[in-house]
């Protein structure tokens, strides 16, 4: 039913007059009205406003900045994030240490092969990870709130398919780009990257990228290398049981490799099974009838991952090679008989509980041996490169290479004699002074109060210059304790620098693997300096007198030798530092708790073990046995005879025996042997013996 409007004037004016009346009626309840209703539509409220502007506006605007900033994100990824870095394996891959003869010596690094092609995978291997890691990758853009919320439920209710709320691209965002770190902004930037991931790449390209570079265990990345590795097939040949048991290691590798935890494995294996079900990808008649997959791991790699060499080395390999997913094998300048001569010498040195290091390298600064402590396996610490202690009196080859810069030899005379004048006032061991001596016998006796006196005399600045030109790089403070070695440096750069002395080119670079040689302009510019021959003749005399006559003379050779020792305060160090022939050697002695030793210095066990190892390393080297003094004999006695044997002692019967005495004849005996009576006559031609001759003539 439609109800029409009157529309009269008898009928308007009926209705005007009534309203009229209500709005004077209640006029008092509406006080604000300023007047009663005219018959027009009353005035919109104004809306709320804030600085002039509406919350609409507002909200509009911070939507629009928003998905500016948004757009701005995704550009500056698009322009700054290497792409490319997720065609790189997310580990190093592994580097095969040699010897300069070849030998392998030391494998580092992660087990890697080549990506795989989605394409040529067997259905069944990729819906093994699509069921357990992300069921929807080929429908979200990176980000599935579903799968999320599917995760949530399935942990909270506990099914027994534990899944992550992370899809695969955002897994590979954050292996490839992210750090392992736990917290709101890397997830925000995680998600960020996946959505730039999904723009740039497709599905397959996705999917391709994180099978080549998830972890799988047992240091093995990527699906080929742990198809080959746990199965020793290629993926394109993986079984629906193999599939699985790979898929199932990706939640937590170390946890469930089967080389390690198979009842584990398995049971995860069977988890990815189920997921495979619920996502229609197999049915569950083929699922109980796939068996546990069995391990066939054929590779058993003998080659240690580390030494003390090669994890020095290991760092400086990585910046010669170029990133990729294939092994590199590359050599190394050490030398394997070196090296086993470096171990025997120091393992049988007689250490007690101390310590040992042992570096050798050739004068251009070539590392041949190296050995970082008494047993890598028992501690990795390398003591040649990591420590740094103080060198003792080793480091007064700076202060007197100062004093020759500065014009003195080592004829020039220094007082050896006590210092009591200062705050610093070292003494000689065991308070022995000898006066006024020369710089050559200070060295080879190493005289603390003659090194500081040398060290007042130049300066600190000239002493730590020399030091620095030599290639320390370590620190040095600048008191007349610096003098006798009170800052620490690592092994590595003193023998570093004592290379400089033996092929006078310095500062010397120690380095693992060969160089290649400078062209001749690059020589003029930044080539290595060297010592005037007046200089370097005066150096290798100090450090000649050492080992000749001085602290050093455990370590002398058949062959010209220099070095210094060093003992650091309270026995705490011992060194020896030397070179012979075309090696140069760095040996120390100490307690890791910098305790004192007992009984040792640098001229006694550092220096044999140095003896010991040049006399094995350079042909000829060994010391020469002093040779017993041959008796002369004397002109005015009996000379001994030369070809006679040795002959029984005769019995002679005293009691029937004439000795006779002769100047001529000598000295005859007539006696009887056996009842034979015999002549025995010792005369010049020597021993004549024979019958009696008056019994033969009475016989006859």
């Amino acid at each position: 039913m439609f109800f029409k409007r009157d529309n009269s004037s008898a009928a308007a004016t009926d209705i005007d007059s009534r309203l009229a009346a209500f709005d004077q009626a209640y006029a008092g309840l509406y006080p604000d009205n300023p007047k009663p209703w005219d018959g027009e539509a009353p005035p919109p409220k104004p809306k709320k406003q804030f600085l002039g502007k509406s919350r609409w506006w507002w909200f509009s605007r911070f939507v629009a900045a928003s998905l500016a900033l948004f757009i701005l994100l995704i550009l500056w990824l698009a322009i700054t994030a290497p792409l490319s870095k997720s065609l790189q394996p997310i580990a190093p891959p592994r580097i095969t240490l040699l010897a300069s003869d070849g030998t392998p010596i030391a494998r580092n690094g992660a087990i890697v092969d080549r990506p795989v092609n989605v394409s040529t995978l067997p259905p069944h291997v990729v819906q093994a990870f699509l069921s357990i890691e992300d069921r929807r990758f080929y429908s979200h853009w990176g980000i599935d709130p579903r799968g999320l919320a599917r995760a949530a439920w399935s942990n909270a209710i506990g099914s027994g398919i534990t899944q992550g709320g992370s899809t695969i691209t955002q897994q590979l965002a954050k292996f490839t780009f992210l750090t392992p770190e736990r917290s709101l902004t890397r997830k925000a930037r995680e998600m960020l990257i996946a959505f730039w991931l999904e723009g740039r790449l497709t599905k397959d390209e996705i999917l391709e990228r994180y099978l080549s570079n998830v972890y799988f265990g047992d240091n093995v990345y990527g699906l080929r290398a742990a198809s080959l590795h746990y199965f020793y097939r290629q993926p394109e040949r993986l079984t629906l049981a193999q599939a699985s048991m790979l898929a199932g290691l990706v939640q937590a590798p170390s946890r469930l490799a089967p080389t390690k935890n198979p009842e584990r494995a398995a049971k995860r294996s069977k988890l990815v099974l189920r997921a495979m079900v619920a996502n229609g990808a197999i049915t569950q008649a083929k699922a109980d009838a796939t068996p546990v997959a069995r391990l066939d791991v054929r590779v058993r790699d003998s080659i240690p991952t580390g030494t003390y060499f090669a994890d020095w080395a290991v760092p400086q390999a990585r910046l010669l090679t170029e990133s990729g997913y294939a092994d590199v094998r590359i050599k190394t300048t050490l030398d394997a008989r070196l090296q086993q001569i470096a171990r025997r010498v120091t393992g049988t040195s007689g250490l007690g509980k101390a310590q040992v290091a042992l570096v050798a390298m050739r004068p251009n600064g070539e590392v041949v041996a190296m050995v970082g402590g008494r047993s890598y396996k028992d501690s990795a610490f390398n003591r040649v490169t990591q420590a740094k202690r103080q060198p003792g009196s080793t480091f007064k080859l700076f202060v007197y290479l100062a004093s020759l810069r500065a014009g003195m030899t080592p004829n020039s005379l220094i007082a050896d004699t006590p210092i009591n004048e200062g705050l610093y006032r070292p003494k000689n061991s065991e308070d022995n002074y000898r006066g006024d001596i020369s710089l050559k016998e200070a060295f080879a006796r190493s005289s603390n109060v003659a090194s500081v006196r040398l060290y007042q005399q130049v300066g600190g600045e000239a002493v730590a210059k020399a030091a620095e030109d030599l290639g320390v790089t370590s620190k040095l403070n600048l008191d007349p304790s610096l003098a006798l070695g009170s800052s620490a440096i690592s092994l590595l750069e003193l023998t570093s620098a004592y290379a400089g002395v033996a092929g006078n080119a310095w500062p010397v670079e120690p380095h693992a693997f060969q160089q290649e040689e400078q062209g001749w302009i690059e020589w003029l510019f930044s080539g290595p300096r060297s010592f005037s021959g007046r200089t370097h003749r005066m150096l290798l005399e100090l450090l000649g007198e050492t080992v000749t006559d001085g602290t050093g003379r455990a370590a002398r050779l058949s062959i010209p030798a220099y070095g210094k020792t060093g003992t650091s305060q309270d026995n705490r160090d011992a060194l020896f530092v030397g070179f012979a022939g075309d090696l140069v050697v760095g040996v120390w002695i100490g307690n890791d708790d910098n305790s004192p030793l007992r009984g040792v210095n640098g001229g006694g066990l550092p220096a044999r073990i140095w003896r010991d190892f040049m006399s094995q390393a350079i042909k000829g080297a060994a010391p020469r046995t002093k040779p017993k003094p041959a008796v002369k004999p004397d002109p005015e006695g009996p000379v001994a005879p030369l070809d006679l044997t040795e002959l029984p002692d005769v019995p002679i019967d005293i009691g029937k025996s004439d000795i006779r005495f002769d100047e001529k004849e000598g000295v005859t005996v007539n006696t009887e042997v056996g009842g034979v009576p015999l002549d025995i006559n010792l005369g010049r031609d020597g021993v004549a013996i024979q019958p009696r001759q008056q019994e033969n003539e009475q016989r006859r």
